[in-house]
């Protein structure tokens, strides 16, 4: 027998104060003044594909629904062409606020399974973190294992033709002075968890810090 979905949406879904928290991130201030017009849906061309389209995710995210709105693959969907941003009326930033929303998911894990984007985001914070800069081979390799692993086999071609060409490259790249370089993202990260901080963690390193931008 074929299962039946409740649709209708009621005041419990909510998670009170989600919301707030997202128009609290940089660029996400303006999103109060949404008037649903529509013509953010309109202007992006992969909203055919979206659960929800972003006129719907702003509004979502208005009323506190969090766990329909991280849960939803129109946040992974985005292209972040900036379609949307530029033809809003309000001048909402609704590019970011979809990035906003993708930093939110990778953080409490609660993307779409399956979904290559959020493990690509991840380990390639995580290699910046590590090395300062990223190693295009490496990380690839990496975004092959953990989301689609079958997608190696089917690759060996591609594969044998970068070795043959010597763009194969295995040996992780560095930057020169990291320590530099983290002493800027802990300047960022601190700034950004500066609320938080207020509200009880007022003991957190900026290494801790940073370790929490990799989930």
């Amino acid at each position: 027998m074929k299962s039946i979905k409740r649709t209708i949406k009621y005041d419990a879904d909510r998670v009170q104060g989600f919301g707030r928290e997202i128009m609290g991130v940089t660029g996400c201030e303006q999103l109060p003044s949404c008037i649903q017009c529509g013509t953010c849906s309109g202007a992006c061309p992969l909203s055919i594909y979206m659960d929800f389209s972003p006129r719907q995710v702003m509004a979502l995210v208005r009323a506190d629904f969090k766990r329909e709105v991280l849960s939803s693959n129109t946040i992974w969907l985005c292209a972040s062409c900036y379609g949307c941003t530029v033809e809003c009326p309000r001048q909402i930033r609704i590019t970011d606020i979809m990035y906003a929303l993708k930093q939110r998911a990778i953080r409490e894990g609660v993307y779409p399974k399956g979904m290559p984007i959020p493990v690509l985001a991840r380990e390639f914070t995580r290699m910046v973190l590590s090395k300062g800069r990223i190693t295009e081979t490496l990380l690839v390799m990496r975004l092959f294992l953990k989301a689609n692993w079958r997608a190696v086999l089917s690759s060996w071609r591609l594969g044998l033709g970068l070795i043959q060409t010597g763009r194969f490259v295995l040996k992780p790249e560095r930057i020169e002075r990291r320590e530099e370089l983290a002493a800027m993202l802990a300047t960022v990260s601190v700034t950004r968890h500066a609320a938080r901080a207020a509200k009880g963690r007022h003991h957190a390193t900026p290494e801790q810090l940073i370790a929490e931008e990799v989930p």
